[in-house]
Protein backbone atom coordinates (compact mmCIF):
# COMPACT_ATOMS: atom_id res chain seq x y z
CA UNK A 1 0.00 0.00 0.00
CA UNK A 2 2.61 2.58 0.91
CA UNK A 3 5.25 1.26 -1.92
CA UNK A 4 1.77 2.16 -4.47
CA UNK A 5 1.49 5.56 -2.96
CA UNK A 6 5.16 6.82 -3.04
CA UNK A 7 5.14 5.35 -6.88
CA UNK A 8 1.86 7.25 -7.44
CA UNK A 9 3.36 10.46 -5.74
CA UNK A 10 6.45 10.20 -7.55
CA UNK A 11 4.99 9.76 -10.82
CA UNK A 12 2.40 13.07 -9.84
CA UNK A 13 5.29 15.39 -9.06
CA UNK A 14 7.29 13.87 -12.36
CA UNK A 15 4.31 14.70 -14.26
CA UNK A 16 3.38 18.46 -12.92
CA UNK A 17 6.86 19.37 -13.17
CA UNK A 18 6.81 18.21 -16.75
CA UNK A 19 3.22 20.28 -17.39
CA UNK A 20 5.20 23.69 -15.30
CA UNK A 21 3.40 23.50 -12.40
CA UNK A 22 4.90 25.53 -9.89
CA UNK A 23 7.25 24.28 -7.20
CA UNK A 24 5.22 25.53 -4.04
CA UNK A 25 1.98 24.16 -5.51
CA UNK A 26 4.32 20.82 -6.15
CA UNK A 27 4.43 20.76 -2.80
CA UNK A 28 1.04 21.12 -1.84
CA UNK A 29 -0.35 18.56 -3.51
CA UNK A 30 2.60 16.26 -2.16
CA UNK A 31 1.49 17.34 1.24
CA UNK A 32 -2.40 17.25 0.92
CA UNK A 33 -2.01 13.54 -0.41
CA UNK A 34 0.54 12.26 1.72
CA UNK A 35 -1.55 13.60 4.84
CA UNK A 36 -5.17 12.08 3.05
CA UNK A 37 -3.20 8.84 2.45
CA UNK A 38 -1.67 8.82 6.43
CA UNK A 39 -5.32 9.28 7.81
CA UNK A 40 -6.90 6.78 5.25
CA UNK A 41 -4.24 4.11 6.55
CA UNK A 42 -4.69 5.30 10.41
CA UNK A 43 -8.28 4.85 9.85
CA UNK A 44 -8.32 1.44 7.98
CA UNK A 45 -5.61 -0.04 10.35
CA UNK A 46 -7.90 0.84 13.41
CA UNK A 47 -11.41 -0.40 11.72
CA UNK A 48 -8.91 -3.85 11.23
CA UNK A 49 -7.57 -4.17 14.30
CA UNK A 50 -10.80 -3.29 16.21
CA UNK A 51 -12.39 -6.06 14.58
CA UNK A 52 -9.45 -8.67 14.98
CA UNK A 53 -9.10 -7.59 18.60
CA UNK A 54 -12.68 -8.29 19.28
CA UNK A 55 -12.41 -12.26 17.20
CA UNK A 56 -9.86 -12.86 19.77
CA UNK A 57 -11.11 -12.02 23.31
CA UNK A 58 -14.52 -13.46 22.04
CA UNK A 59 -12.02 -16.65 21.37
CA UNK A 60 -10.36 -16.57 24.77
CA UNK A 61 -13.20 -16.37 26.11
CA UNK A 62 -14.80 -19.30 24.80
CA UNK A 63 -15.03 -22.99 25.82
CA UNK A 64 -16.01 -24.41 22.69
CA UNK A 65 -13.88 -22.30 20.50
CA UNK A 66 -15.23 -23.69 17.08
CA UNK A 67 -18.36 -21.80 17.83
CA UNK A 68 -16.57 -18.38 16.91
CA UNK A 69 -18.10 -17.93 13.94
CA UNK A 70 -21.50 -16.90 15.79
CA UNK A 71 -20.01 -14.39 17.65
CA UNK A 72 -18.33 -12.44 14.42
CA UNK A 73 -20.40 -9.52 13.16
CA UNK A 74 -20.29 -8.37 9.45
CA UNK A 75 -16.64 -7.04 8.72
CA UNK A 76 -16.98 -3.90 6.84
CA UNK A 77 -13.98 -4.16 5.09
CA UNK A 78 -13.26 -6.68 2.09
CA UNK A 79 -10.82 -8.40 3.68
CA UNK A 80 -12.51 -9.31 6.59
CA UNK A 81 -15.75 -10.42 4.50
CA UNK A 82 -12.91 -13.12 2.78
CA UNK A 83 -11.77 -14.19 6.29
CA UNK A 84 -15.55 -14.81 7.53
CA UNK A 85 -16.33 -16.86 4.56
CA UNK A 86 -13.35 -18.95 4.83
CA UNK A 87 -14.26 -19.60 8.58
CA UNK A 88 -18.23 -20.07 7.39
CA UNK A 89 -16.93 -22.97 4.76
CA UNK A 90 -14.46 -24.40 7.05
CA UNK A 91 -17.28 -24.64 9.73
CA UNK A 92 -19.88 -26.24 7.42
CA UNK A 93 -17.13 -28.85 7.00
CA UNK A 94 -16.23 -29.41 10.14
CA UNK A 95 -19.88 -30.11 11.10
CA UNK A 96 -20.62 -32.52 8.35
CA UNK A 97 -17.68 -34.24 8.94
CA UNK A 98 -19.09 -34.01 12.47
CA UNK A 99 -22.56 -35.78 11.84
CA UNK A 100 -20.79 -38.06 9.71
CA UNK A 101 -18.83 -39.60 12.22
CA UNK A 102 -21.42 -39.31 14.82
CA UNK A 103 -23.94 -41.05 12.77
CA UNK A 104 -20.81 -43.71 12.04
CA UNK A 105 -20.23 -44.29 15.82
CA UNK A 106 -24.39 -44.49 16.48
CA UNK A 107 -24.42 -47.86 13.68
CA UNK A 108 -21.44 -49.01 15.62
CA UNK A 109 -22.60 -48.90 18.46
CA UNK A 110 -26.12 -49.85 17.92
CA UNK A 111 -23.98 -53.19 16.11
CA UNK A 112 -22.43 -53.91 19.48
CA UNK A 113 -25.23 -53.24 21.42
CA UNK A 114 -27.00 -56.00 19.74
CA UNK A 115 -24.10 -58.16 19.21
CA UNK A 116 -23.77 -58.34 22.45
CA UNK A 117 -27.38 -59.21 23.58
CA UNK A 118 -27.45 -62.36 21.26
CA UNK A 119 -24.36 -63.00 23.05
CA UNK A 120 -25.04 -63.46 25.96
CA UNK A 121 -28.25 -65.81 25.06
CA UNK A 122 -25.82 -69.25 24.21
CA UNK A 123 -23.85 -68.29 27.53
CA UNK A 124 -26.85 -67.86 29.79
CA UNK A 125 -27.96 -70.96 28.50
CA UNK A 126 -24.47 -72.57 28.37
CA UNK A 127 -24.47 -71.30 32.46
CA UNK A 128 -27.93 -72.59 32.75
CA UNK A 129 -26.94 -76.20 31.62
CA UNK A 130 -23.36 -75.99 33.46
CA UNK A 131 -25.40 -75.71 36.83
CA UNK A 132 -27.83 -78.62 35.89
CA UNK A 133 -25.27 -80.94 35.21
CA UNK A 134 -21.61 -79.33 37.66
CA UNK A 135 -20.80 -82.91 38.34
CA UNK A 136 -19.89 -83.69 35.20
CA UNK A 137 -18.08 -80.85 34.52
CA UNK A 138 -14.99 -79.17 34.95
CA UNK A 139 -14.80 -76.17 37.41
CA UNK A 140 -12.45 -74.51 34.92
CA UNK A 141 -14.85 -74.41 32.10
CA UNK A 142 -17.60 -72.79 34.26
CA UNK A 143 -15.46 -70.60 35.47
CA UNK A 144 -14.26 -69.32 31.74
CA UNK A 145 -17.90 -69.04 31.23
CA UNK A 146 -18.44 -66.99 33.81
CA UNK A 147 -15.66 -64.88 32.54
CA UNK A 148 -17.03 -64.16 29.14
CA UNK A 149 -20.63 -63.19 30.51
CA UNK A 150 -18.96 -60.83 32.66
CA UNK A 151 -17.09 -59.23 29.60
CA UNK A 152 -19.73 -58.86 26.97
CA UNK A 153 -21.58 -57.57 30.02
CA UNK A 154 -18.92 -54.73 30.35
CA UNK A 155 -18.81 -54.69 26.96
CA UNK A 156 -22.52 -53.81 26.85
CA UNK A 157 -22.76 -51.14 29.55
CA UNK A 158 -19.74 -49.74 28.50
CA UNK A 159 -21.07 -48.76 24.50
CA UNK A 160 -24.29 -47.23 26.67
CA UNK A 161 -22.49 -45.31 29.05
CA UNK A 162 -21.79 -42.70 26.74
CA UNK A 163 -25.30 -42.32 26.37
CA UNK A 164 -26.62 -43.59 28.92
CA UNK A 165 -28.96 -40.69 29.72
CA UNK A 166 -31.83 -42.07 27.53
CA UNK A 167 -31.19 -45.25 29.80
CA UNK A 168 -31.44 -44.04 33.55
CA UNK A 169 -34.41 -44.67 35.92
CA UNK A 170 -33.79 -42.26 39.22
CA UNK A 171 -35.88 -43.44 41.61
CA UNK A 172 -35.82 -44.54 45.54
CA UNK A 173 -33.90 -47.86 45.58
CA UNK A 174 -32.90 -50.24 48.98
CA UNK A 175 -29.20 -50.55 48.92
CA UNK A 176 -29.79 -53.76 50.73
CA UNK A 177 -31.89 -54.98 47.56
CA UNK A 178 -28.77 -53.70 45.10
CA UNK A 179 -26.72 -55.57 47.01
CA UNK A 180 -28.33 -58.57 47.64
CA UNK A 181 -29.13 -58.93 43.59
CA UNK A 182 -25.28 -58.57 43.43
CA UNK A 183 -24.10 -60.82 45.67
CA UNK A 184 -26.48 -63.49 44.04
CA UNK A 185 -25.00 -62.88 40.89
CA UNK A 186 -21.56 -63.43 42.17
CA UNK A 187 -22.31 -66.24 44.40
CA UNK A 188 -20.89 -69.03 42.29
CA UNK A 189 -17.28 -66.78 42.58
CA UNK A 190 -17.77 -66.25 46.13
CA UNK A 191 -17.91 -69.86 46.64
CA UNK A 192 -15.38 -71.10 44.56
CA UNK A 193 -12.85 -68.76 45.90
CA UNK A 194 -13.84 -69.05 49.54
CA UNK A 195 -14.72 -65.17 50.17
CA UNK A 196 -16.76 -64.93 53.13
CA UNK A 197 -19.81 -61.94 52.19
CA UNK A 198 -20.70 -59.98 55.21
CA UNK A 199 -23.46 -57.32 55.02
CA UNK A 200 -24.45 -54.42 57.73
CA UNK A 201 -26.37 -51.40 57.63
CA UNK A 202 -27.34 -51.50 54.45
CA UNK A 203 -31.68 -50.56 54.95
CA UNK A 204 -30.25 -47.41 53.70
CA UNK A 205 -32.80 -45.80 50.55
CA UNK A 206 -31.09 -44.06 48.00
CA UNK A 207 -32.03 -42.00 44.92
CA UNK A 208 -30.23 -43.67 41.60
CA UNK A 209 -30.26 -46.00 38.84
CA UNK A 210 -30.71 -49.77 40.52
CA UNK A 211 -29.92 -51.73 37.38
CA UNK A 212 -26.61 -49.48 37.00
CA UNK A 213 -25.69 -49.33 40.49
CA UNK A 214 -25.60 -53.17 40.63
CA UNK A 215 -23.59 -52.77 37.44
CA UNK A 216 -21.15 -50.68 39.28
CA UNK A 217 -21.25 -52.64 42.33
CA UNK A 218 -20.09 -56.20 40.50
CA UNK A 219 -17.09 -54.46 38.83
CA UNK A 220 -16.05 -53.56 42.61
CA UNK A 221 -16.61 -57.26 43.94
CA UNK A 222 -15.07 -59.00 41.03
CA UNK A 223 -12.21 -56.77 41.67
CA UNK A 224 -12.04 -57.65 45.18
CA UNK A 225 -12.31 -61.70 44.41
CA UNK A 226 -9.80 -61.12 41.89
CA UNK A 227 -7.29 -59.96 44.24
CA UNK A 228 -7.96 -61.69 47.04
CA UNK A 229 -5.96 -63.23 49.88
CA UNK A 230 -5.07 -66.44 49.46
CA UNK A 231 -6.86 -67.59 53.24
CA UNK A 232 -9.20 -66.42 54.94
CA UNK A 233 -10.13 -63.60 52.46
CA UNK A 234 -13.83 -61.85 53.36
CA UNK A 235 -15.44 -58.92 51.46
CA UNK A 236 -17.54 -56.49 54.08
CA UNK A 237 -20.51 -54.39 52.83
CA UNK A 238 -21.60 -51.72 54.99
CA UNK A 239 -23.12 -48.10 54.71
CA UNK A 240 -23.57 -45.49 56.29
CA UNK A 241 -25.41 -42.20 56.89
CA UNK A 242 -23.06 -38.44 57.30
CA UNK A 243 -24.25 -35.30 56.95
CA UNK A 244 -27.21 -36.14 54.73
CA UNK A 245 -25.21 -38.27 52.81
CA UNK A 246 -25.21 -41.76 52.10
CA UNK A 247 -22.21 -43.94 51.89
CA UNK A 248 -21.81 -47.13 50.41
CA UNK A 249 -18.33 -49.12 51.92
CA UNK A 250 -17.19 -52.64 49.78
CA UNK A 251 -13.90 -53.57 51.71
CA UNK A 252 -11.90 -56.20 51.14
CA UNK A 253 -9.02 -58.03 53.13
CA UNK A 254 -6.93 -58.67 50.06
CA UNK A 255 -3.47 -57.53 48.93
CA UNK A 256 -4.16 -54.22 48.65
CA UNK A 257 -3.18 -51.58 46.46
CA UNK A 258 0.51 -49.49 46.32
CA UNK A 259 0.29 -46.24 47.12
CA UNK A 260 2.00 -45.12 43.77
CA UNK A 261 -0.89 -46.92 41.88
CA UNK A 262 -3.52 -45.20 44.00
CA UNK A 263 -3.79 -41.43 42.08
CA UNK A 264 -4.33 -43.85 38.60
CA UNK A 265 -6.84 -46.67 39.58
CA UNK A 266 -9.85 -44.64 37.44
CA UNK A 267 -7.62 -44.03 34.23
CA UNK A 268 -8.94 -46.50 31.57
CA UNK A 269 -7.04 -49.84 30.98
CA UNK A 270 -4.40 -49.20 34.19
CA UNK A 271 -3.76 -52.31 35.87
CA UNK A 272 -0.44 -51.11 37.68
CA UNK A 273 1.41 -53.21 40.07
CA UNK A 274 -1.82 -56.07 40.77
CA UNK A 275 -2.37 -56.37 37.02
CA UNK A 276 1.27 -57.44 36.66
CA UNK A 277 0.80 -59.99 39.77
CA UNK A 278 -2.24 -61.55 37.93
CA UNK A 279 -0.83 -61.78 34.67
CA UNK A 280 1.98 -64.31 36.36
CA UNK A 281 -0.69 -65.90 37.91
CA UNK A 282 -2.42 -66.34 33.75
CA UNK A 283 -5.27 -64.05 35.38
CA UNK A 284 -5.63 -61.33 32.92
CA UNK A 285 -6.78 -57.79 34.01
CA UNK A 286 -8.16 -55.27 31.95
CA UNK A 287 -7.95 -52.43 34.20
CA UNK A 288 -11.30 -51.34 32.93
CA UNK A 289 -13.70 -52.15 35.42
CA UNK A 290 -13.42 -48.74 37.80
CA UNK A 291 -12.83 -46.76 35.01
CA UNK A 292 -16.55 -48.03 34.00
CA UNK A 293 -17.42 -47.72 37.42
CA UNK A 294 -16.09 -44.10 37.83
CA UNK A 295 -17.69 -42.94 34.74
CA UNK A 296 -20.98 -44.34 35.70
CA UNK A 297 -20.81 -42.67 38.92
CA UNK A 298 -19.80 -39.63 37.33
CA UNK A 299 -23.13 -39.44 35.29
CA UNK A 300 -25.28 -40.94 38.54
CA UNK A 301 -24.41 -37.87 40.14
CA UNK A 302 -22.31 -39.93 42.80
CA UNK A 303 -18.43 -39.94 43.91
CA UNK A 304 -16.51 -43.09 44.20
CA UNK A 305 -13.07 -42.85 45.88
CA UNK A 306 -10.95 -45.52 46.94
CA UNK A 307 -8.17 -46.01 50.38
CA UNK A 308 -5.92 -48.82 50.48
CA UNK A 309 -2.85 -50.03 52.51
CA UNK A 310 -0.87 -52.75 50.59
CA UNK A 311 -0.78 -56.30 52.02
CA UNK A 312 -3.81 -55.02 54.02
CA UNK A 313 -7.18 -53.84 52.92
CA UNK A 314 -8.75 -52.09 50.29
CA UNK A 315 -11.84 -49.98 50.59
CA UNK A 316 -14.07 -48.77 47.80
CA UNK A 317 -16.81 -45.41 48.90
CA UNK A 318 -19.25 -44.34 46.77
CA UNK A 319 -21.36 -41.21 48.15
CA UNK A 320 -24.93 -40.98 47.13
CA UNK A 321 -25.10 -36.96 47.45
Amino acid sequence: MITLFVAALVVSVVFMAACGVGTELIGVVSVVMSVATLIGLIYDYCRKNAYYRRLFQNLDRMDQKYLILETLRQPGFYEGELFAQVLYEANKSMTEQVNENRRQMKDFKDFIEMWVHQVKLPVASLLLLCHNHSENLDKKFVEQLRRIDRYTEQVLYYTRAEHSEKDYLFQRCSLAQIVHKSAMKNKDDLLENKVEFQVSDCDQVVVTDAKWMEFILDQIINNSIKYRRETDAMIQISASAEQGKTILSIRDNGIGIAESDLPRLFEKSFTGSNGRILDRMEVKSTGMGLYIAKNMCDKLGHEINVISEEGSYTQVNITFL
